[in-house]
Formats: structure tokens, C-alpha cells, sequence
């Protein structure tokens, strides 16, 4: 740095210099008194490595519907003839929390099962039966059956029951309308 320094005429300033040949990352850091953030990678890079990389950092858009369907190592039989259900899960009685409620769940249609003569289980052929894929939104759920060439449909309320208010005052209340006898 000292012999590039050096090497620089007088009236070009320090910072102008190091500004050019510094790509900065972070720009706050630049009107604080902080060193600046430096992206090594750009640094060494050759400038025709510099534009193959803004290339590849944008998103790859597909014009069409895809189906991976025969790439994906299922067999056929069970593409075509298998039904998936798409449903938002309800809540589990045993938990009061809400966490794992905001998603929907996709699940396979059963097929043949038997008991395992030996131990007594329940025993199915079926690979698809037990899996459970969650997604954030309906939407996305559906665009994976498609995407897979799966039969779907959608196992939803249609409303919502509103819930009912529930107060543990209104057991003392004297109002005849509300009280509730308990004899």
C-alpha cells in the first residue's frame, strides 16, 4: 500500500483512489469512521469473471409449465393414478400454542394395508403412504402437485367458525338472559 501510495501523483487524493479501485459493499460503513466492508472475490476477479457472475446472480425464469414427473423416480403408477389431498392440518388438542397451525399439508391417498402376521403391525407396499410435506401457503402446495403431475385436491372449511366469546365473569352475572343455572 505504501508503494502505491507513492506512486500516486499529489493531486489526487487517497480516498478518491481508494474509492475507484475499491468496490464497497456496505455504504454505511463508508460515512462512518469504520473500515469499509471489501468484496475480495470482485477484487481478484477478471472483469469478464465480474460479468458472468452479475449474470448468474439473477433469477432463471422457465417460460413454461414443467413437469418433472418422469424424471423424478417414482414410478408411473404411482403419477398417474394417485390422489393427492391438500389440507391445512388442524391444531393439536394437546398443545395451546398456535405454531405449527400457519401451514398446509400434503398427503397421499391410502392404499392396501395388512397385518404383519408375525408382530401384529400394520404393514402397507405403498412408499407414498406416509409422506407428509408442509407448505407455507396453499398456493405453493398446488404448484408442487402440477410441477409432479399429481391428481390434487383441496380438503379446506370453507369458513372459518367464529369463535365464541367466553368470559368466566358471565357465571356470576345477574342478568336472567345470561345466568346459567346450576341445579
Amino acid at each position: 500500500m505504501a508503494t502505491i501510495l507513492r506512486a500516486l501523483p499529489r493531486s489526487q487524493s487517497v480516498s478518491s483512489w481508494a474509492k475507484a479501485a475499491f468496490p464497497i459493499v456496505n455504504r454505511a460503513a463508508s460515512s462512518t469512521r469504520e473500515a469499509p466492508i471489501v468484496d475480495t472475490s470482485l477484487i481478484l476477479a477478471k472483469p469478464e469473471e465480474k460479468e458472468q457472475k452479475e449474470k448468474l446472480s439473477g433469477l432463471i425464469t422457465v417460460p413454461k409449465k414443467v413437469d418433472i414427473s418422469p424424471i423424478s423416480g417414482v414410478p408411473e403408477e404411482h403419477v398417474k393414478t394417485r390422489r393427492v389431498r391438500i389440507y391445512n392440518p388442524s391444531k393439536n388438542a394437546m398443545q395451546s400454542g398456535t405454531n405449527n397451525i400457519h401451514c398446509w399439508r400434503m398427503d397421499f391417498d391410502n392404499r392396501e394395508r395388512w397385518e404383519n402376521p408375525l408382530m401384529g403391525w400394520a404393514s402397507s407396499g405403498d412408499p407414498l403412504s406416509n409422506i407428509h410435506v408442509d407448505f407455507n401457503t396453499k398456493e405453493e402446495a398446488i404448484e408442487h402437485c402440477e410441477k409432479n403431475g399429481w391428481k390434487w385436491f383441496v380438503d379446506a372449511d370453507e369458513e372459518p367458525k367464529k369463535p365464541r366469546v367466553k368470559n368466566y365473569g358471565v357465571n356470576f352475572a345477574w342478568n336472567k338472559r345470561t345466568r346459567v343455572s346450576t341445579k
